[in-house]
């Protein structure tokens, strides 16, 4: 039985790969809304109810009430695919998650498919990318990200093989899944200089197939006018002055500098395709490895030393420190050893699919370090499948054997990249657990006749706190009264504490998460879903419970508006 079972799987690689990703996913789709998540949700519940209206409605989301078009700097078609899926799957954390099962298959299947034709071992190119830290994270939010990369990642496979077949209608289903990345998230128009690179290199002229990429172009005219019809205003324009805005703001922080930004991108890059490192000594020489290591300590002596990463010392011991420092420039390392892969395979093949993948990878870099508003994981992702596809083209050229015969370290490197991601994932599914947990104890013991329980902070906490009855502060309109409790939450974002007068605090939550590993810490280093909150995507070391601080409101001081979101 073992045995016809194995023969089963070797003949249907694409539902290997399918069931196996299912397979990871599955113990984690009862896993908490939290981050952006509530923001995606209560847009969907919007547009089942209105669909033709995805952001008429306003949400608290900084401290004060804003309209939703306002809040968000997202398109909403991923919100769409939230509102058809809840209409089979409902709105619980499992339904959701099950229905996003889908697009992180579509990923996995469609990495096997282009990387046929661009290596010898497809396979190994999807279960690389299946098993990055940044896959697994993202493939169990319930946000636009893994959508948008399936879209671009098909998109790719149509146009790759349009123009290999010379087949028309190839290049317009491409075209239309470019519209669908965009309309998904805003990043997926970077696939128009991509594919059209990817064209020019293929053929070396224009031509008509050309024309096809107009259909992505004239969808986001369709949307702009469609908005501006809606909300009065350009939501693409908004998304590129908000990453413009916080570019300037950065500016004035020395630790926000272009040389400390770009360096932990580097680190975000290295951990989130953390497979890279571990196949580094199958894709490098050793002499190489040991002249960019070096080099790489080098820079990271001098970024550290010089405090170029803002990591303040008063924070966190010397031990800590030197733990996060030693993790970041392992990571570092690997993310140079990424761009690197890439600038190589251009330098040696100088062929169409090597300028593809080189271009997919650097791109996404450079927008995730220097044109995104922060660092994020969520930048990262796109590049995976590229990566992914890169090491298993660079181990067919170094070991030139038939597609079922893999070098014993490449099995290594997988399951050693497998172990690292299904550790990050369940970090991150503690951390968004121990943050529903805490809005709930809050409610459950803070909730008392005649007195409302108040609150700052967002991503799940606020979902579940508002779900439990409590209200979130707005600033511009504060309605406390004397004997309201008010809640704070110590590791969270949209803290406006200064601006009201001090309360006393008469109670601590405290609610245990992984205690070595995280994804979202300031005090650990961790910042996969902005880099503002730490260098790394993920970090090892003491992690803190989730720590939830009540206080009995006394006043607030004069009135302060917080910034528009």
């Amino acid at each position: 039985m073992l045995e016809t079972t194995r023969r089963w799987l070797a003949a249907h690689p694409n539902w290997t790969l399918a069931l196996l990703t299912v397979a990871v996913f599955v113990p984690f789709l009862a896993k908490p809304f939290n981050i952006d998540d509530p923001l995606f949700i209560w847009a969907a519940q919007q547009i089942y109810l209105h669909p033709g209206n995805p952001y008429g409605f306003d949400v608290n989301w900084a401290q004060t009430v804003f309209p939703m078009w306002n809040a968000t700097e997202n398109p909403p078609l991923a919100c769409y695919y939230l509102a058809l899926s809840a209409g089979f799957f409902g709105w619980s954390e499992i339904g959701l998650h099950t229905a996003f099962l889908l697009p992180a298959v579509a990923v996995v299947l469609g990495t096997r498919r282009l990387a046929g034709h661009f290596c010898s071992r497809p396979s190994l190119a999807a279960l690389a990318t299946l098993f990055m830290p940044v896959f697994m994270v993202s493939g169990m939010t319930v946000m636009c990200d893994m959508l948008m990369l399936a879209f671009w990642v098909w998109a790719v496979i149509f146009w790759v093989e349009g123009m290999e077949r010379d087949d028309f209608g190839f290049l317009a289903l491409s075209g239309l899944l470019i519209a669908l990345a965009a309309l998904t998230k805003y990043y997926g128009v970077s696939l128009l200089p991509l594919l059209l690179a990817y064209g020019l290199f293929r053929l070396r002229r224009p031509g008509r197939w050309m024309i096809y990429l107009l259909i992505p172009l004239a969808a986001l005219y369709a949307y702009q006018v469609a908005t501006i019809a809606l909300y009065g205003h350009n939501l693409l324009l908004r998304a590129v002055q908000f990453t413009s805005s916080f570019a300037a703001l950065a500016k004035q922080n020395a630790s926000h500098s272009p040389a400390a930004t770009g360096f932990v991108a580097l680190a975000f890059t290295g951990g989130c395709v953390a497979v890279a490192a571990f196949f580094a000594p199958l894709l490098w020489r050793r002499r190489t490895l040991v002249v960019g290591g070096g080099a790489m300590i080098l820079l990271a002596a001098i970024a550290v030393f010089g405090n170029m990463l803002g990591i303040d010392s008063d924070d966190s011991d010397w031990t800590s420190r030197l733990l996060v420092n030693l993790q970041i420039t392992f990571w570092a390392a690997s993310g140079l050893g990424v761009l690197a892969l890439a600038v190589a395979e251009v330098v040696q093949r100088r062929d169409a699919g090597a300028w593809l993948l080189a271009l997919w990878v650097l791109g996404t870099f450079s927008f995730a370090a220097f044109c995104n508003w922060t660092v994020n994981g969520r930048s990262i992702l796109p590049m995976a499948p590229a990566v992914g596809i890169l090491i298993a083209r660079r181990l067919g050229k170094k070991f030139p054997m038939r597609e079922t015969i893999w070098p014993r370290g490449a099995v290594i490197g997988l399951a050693a990249s497998a172990v690292l991601s299904l550790l990050v994932l369940r970090a991150d599914f503690l951390f968004a657990r121990a943050t529903r947990t805490s809005a709930q104890e809050a409610c459950s013991k803070l909730k008392s006749d005649g007195h409302q329980l108040w609150f700052e902070g967002h991503w799940g906490f606020q979902y579940y706190m508002e779900a439990g009855g409590a209200r979130a502060i707005d600033l511009a309109h504060p309605g406390l009264n004397p004997g309201d409790a008010f809640v704070e939450p110590v590791n969270n974002a949209g803290l406006y504490s200064s601006q009201l007068d001090k309360r006393t605090a008469r109670q601590l939550i405290t609610v245990p998460k992984s205690p070595f590993l995280a994804t979202m810490d300031e005090s650990a280093g961790a910042g996969f879903y902005s880099s503002i909150d730490g260098p790394l995507p993920f970090a090892f070391g003491r992690v803190p419970p989730e720590r939830t601080v009540v206080f009995d409101f006394k006043g607030l001081l004069p009135a302060r508006v917080p910034p528009t979101p």
